[in-house]
């Protein structure tokens, strides 16, 4: 799983059939230290709960269109869920 910010949405004026009523989202991909790590990615929400500002984790290529209902939508990402918070241990090396 992949971990990003959501920015911003995205309004279509042409759905593909089985994506009607997704909402569509532009998400930040981020590092591991929430550093962003890329392009602004199109990321549908089958969970339909994301909002701006979120830190959510998402997938891409074909789990990301097995996410959707019904499955194999044309998605190439999807949000799996909203982070709450997340902890990440220093590592030996930048102790020193």
């Amino acid at each position: 799983m992949l971990l990003g910010r959501v920015i911003g949405t995205v309004v279509s004026c042409v759905v593909s059939p089985g994506l009607e009523g997704m909402p569509m989202l532009l998400v930040r991909p981020l590092d591991l230290r929430r550093n962003p790590a890329g392009p602004a990615i199109v990321c549908a929400d089958p969970t339909r709960m994301a909002g701006p500002s979120e830190l959510v984790f998402y997938e891409g290529g074909r789990e990301a269109a097995l996410l959707c209902e019904p499955s194999f939508v044309p998605v190439d990402h999807a949000i799996v869920g909203i982070v709450d918070d997340a902890h990440l241990e220093p590592s030996e090396s930048s102790a020193e």
